[in-house]
């Protein structure tokens, strides 16, 4: 009698608590969305778009950076999941569009084809996102601080502008392809890719503290010894999925 007594009471404690646990978005509302182009939906399986959402909880409503938007892929994704209330600032580099004029032009077709969706343009050291976010994502695009063409300390500079970008608890995801442990950001330039260590040190710097790692995109078949663009592993690297947290 007191045992079931006892368990009862257990039970009814516990009961709020579960409650305030928020539940998991569903995110094939996202994946549905008419406007993603087959392209899209045909890199699915590999990207696995709802997972990564739902590692960088991402909720309706919230305020969200793509960070080297592309051609438009997480950019997509992530208006559909916020919503209407929600908004997404898609950041192009101006190198990349000067380099590339297509970057451009992918940018202002997601921003003409999402009314939710800002497209921002600026160096790539200095994001000028328009309003304290509470979640950014940047996916392959972080080795890319560490090109040869960008001045040496761009991605310490990209790195606290990231952490500014933020509100206070916001989080920072970063997808990229893993180099060999302990290469640092040297093999950036020849094969892109990046060693795990040399982003987790990078945004610890400006002053993040690592929340979270996922095994999402892990291949350890991939020696990570190739260029990430060889025929022979393109679309099967390794890849390590890391969030970042700014305290407050």
């Amino acid at each position: 009698m007191f045992r079931s007594l006892s368990l009862a009471l257990l039970l009814a404690a516990s009961a709020p608590l579960a409650a305030q646990q928020p539940a998991t978005p569903d995110y094939g509302a996202a994946l549905a969305d008419p406007a993603r182009p087959a392209a899209d939906r045909e890199r699915d399986a590999v990207r696995k778009p709802a997972e990564l959402l739902a590692f960088a909880q991402i909720a309706a409503g919230e305020q969200v950076g793509d960070f080297v938007m592309g051609g438009g892929y997480v950019t997509r994704l992530l208006a559909a999941a916020v919503g209407p209330a929600g908004r997404v600032f898609a950041f192009q580099p101006a190198e990349f569009i000067a380099f590339k004029k297509q970057y451009g032009d992918d940018q202002a077709a997601v921003d003409a084809a999402y009314p939710n969706v800002d497209a921002v343009a600026g160096p790539f050291a200095a994001p000028a996102f328009a309003t304290p976010l509470d979640t950014i994502i940047t996916v392959q695009n972080f080795h890319d601080l560490y090109l040869k063409p960008f001045p040496e300390g761009t991605g310490d500079k990209a790195s606290a502008a990231l952490f500014a970008a933020l509100k206070p608890g916001g989080t920072l995801v970063v997808v990229d392809h893993s180099a060999a442990d302990g290469s640092g950001t040297t093999l950036s330039d020849s094969l892109h890719r990046i060693d795990k260590a040399a982003v987790v040190a990078a945004l610890t710097k400006a002053g993040f503290t690592l929340e979270a790692e996922s095994d999402l995109y892990k291949r350890t078949d991939d020696p990570r010894t190739a260029n990430v663009f060889d025929k022979e592993i393109r679309g099967k690297t390794d890849q390590f999925a890391l969030r970042f947290r700014k305290p407050g």
